[in-house]
């Protein structure tokens, strides 16, 4: 099974002042780097139809529907429902090979 899209990702923390004067730590995942478009390998390319949804697609081509995150990354895609919403019937999603989680 693939790691979530989020596993790696850098942690940080910013020390926040209320109102009131008390202090607060807040824990953040920093900013995850898309991977750049000449970079990624296509394995396959898919054209969407009425009905496609990400999870299938990925379960489809990568053998596992919770990388889809990695079909979302290899389309630049920040909303992942957009690849297959309605009105995206006809567009190319490029499917990646299989990668370990940033």
């Amino acid at each position: 099974m693939n790691a979530g899209r989020y596993e790696n990702a850098e942690q940080g923390e910013v020390e926040i002042t209320e109102m009131h004067g008390g202090r607060n730590t807040v824990r953040y995942l920093r900013r995850r780097r898309l991977p750049d478009p000449r970079d990624v390998q296509p394995l396959a390319l898919h054209r969407v139809s009425a009905g496609d949804r990400l999870d299938l697609i990925a379960a489809r081509y990568l053998g596992d529907p919770l990388a889809a995150w990695q079909v979302a990354d290899a389309n630049l895609a920040l909303d992942p429902d957009e690849l297959t919403a309605e009105g995206a019937e006809g567009d190319v999603l490029v499917i990646p090979f299989p990668r370990a989680a940033p």
